[in-house]
């Protein structure tokens, strides 16, 4: 019990800082739309990222670079394209004003962009595979530790895009999905920056 709480506490610290991922699935949240399949989508790629670590694969990155140079600069493009997009509906206001009421994306497309902001992040690995990794190989059960943290995973992005409704009465108002919008392209683009500058 104690390693799961560990693993629990640990994950929870890495994925609450507001990030690309966690921006993209709270404007789903507020717009109701695919939000289980969005949730799902993290939670399983968080999970399945924290398995590897624990299994050794922190090692193989390690061994690497070229991989974590391919996501830096993927990653970067990415991110520059989609606050570019973000920017744009900020500017432009008006489009996604009534939450429940706008018509949703298809959810490939949906899923695509996701599993870019969530894939094209070399943080993400760094995060979830080499550090978790190399934290769960100091627990007394790794397993238990691994769990812990997939649990978190889990905690995290459904209370984060179920918790999204509550705040629908903010977002009733034009001006505060502006706002929203011209936050989701700053992280965006300090993100990118980031990759770009410090790697």
């Amino acid at each position: 019990m104690p390693s799961a709480i560990a693993g629990l506490l640990t994950g929870l610290s890495l994925i609450v800082a507001i990030g690309a991922q966690n921006a993209f699935v709270l404007k789903q949240g507020l717009m109701r739309q695919h939000v289980l399949a969005v949730c799902l989508f993290c939670a399983i790629s968080d999970a399945v990222l924290i398995a590897a670590g624990v299994a050794g694969a922190g090692a193989i990155a390690a061994r690497a670079p070229w991989f974590l140079i391919l996501m830096r600069w993927g990653g970067a493009a990415f991110l520059i394209w989609y606050g570019a997009r973000a920017a744009l509906s900020a500017w432009r206001g008006g489009e996604t004003l009534r939450a429940a009421g706008a018509p949703p994306a298809p959810l490939a497309v949906t899923l695509t962009t996701i599993a870019a902001l969530t894939w094209l992040n070399p943080h993400v690995y760094l995060d979830t595979v080499v550090l978790l990794g190399s934290i769960s190989a100091q627990s007394p059960d790794r397993l238990a530790f691994a769990l812990g943290a997939m649990s978190g995973s889990f905690l995290f992005f459904f209370s984060l895009g179920y918790g999204a409704r509550l705040l629908a009465p903010v977002f009733a108002r034009s001006a505060a999905w502006r706002v929203l919008d011209a936050l989701i392209a700053a992280v965006m683009w300090s993100i990118a920056a980031g990759l770009i500058l410090h790697g």
